[in-house]
């Protein structure tokens, strides 16, 4: 790996500490064991995306936020995404029948589709299972 600074190396490790979790800017600089600020996270960041070692997801309805998808480079450009409205959960649709939806658009609708893009939102299961008992 090329030169990483100290506070580059940080954040690193903090994200892969995370495992595949989806995380803001805010959640990183609360985390973090020292200190950094927004705009050197957000300087960081782009850097260890740039290398493939984070991918970055935006959302129009909320800040981006950020999860490390490893050496490997594996990444969500695979599959959609299910999100969450009341917590904020990105969970990740691994689903055949997604796939076959995803073929279909293409094929058919000669559209390319953006899957770090695209997510569905509802409510997650365990937000569900709040609202039930209530």
């Amino acid at each position: 790996m090329a030169y990483q600074t100290k506070q580059g190396q940080a954040l690193l490790d903090f994200l892969r500490d995370q495992g595949s979790r989806h995380i803001s800017v805010q959640e990183i600089a609360h985390g973090l064991p020292e200190p950094m600020g927004t705009a050197t996270i957000y300087r960081q960041l782009e850097k260890l995306v740039a290398k493939g070692l984070v991918q970055k997801y935006v959302n129009d309805r909320g800040p981006a936020c950020f999860q490390y998808v490893g050496e490997k480079g594996e990444n969500c450009a695979t599959h959609f995404h299910l999100k969450c409205a009341r917590c904020g959960a990105l969970i990740h649709l691994e689903c055949q029948e997604m796939t076959r939806l995803i073929e279909h658009i293409t094929k058919e609708h000669g559209f390319r589709t953006d899957l770090t893009r695209s997510a569905f939102y509802g409510t997650c299961a365990e937000c569900q299972k709040k609202e039930e008992t209530k």
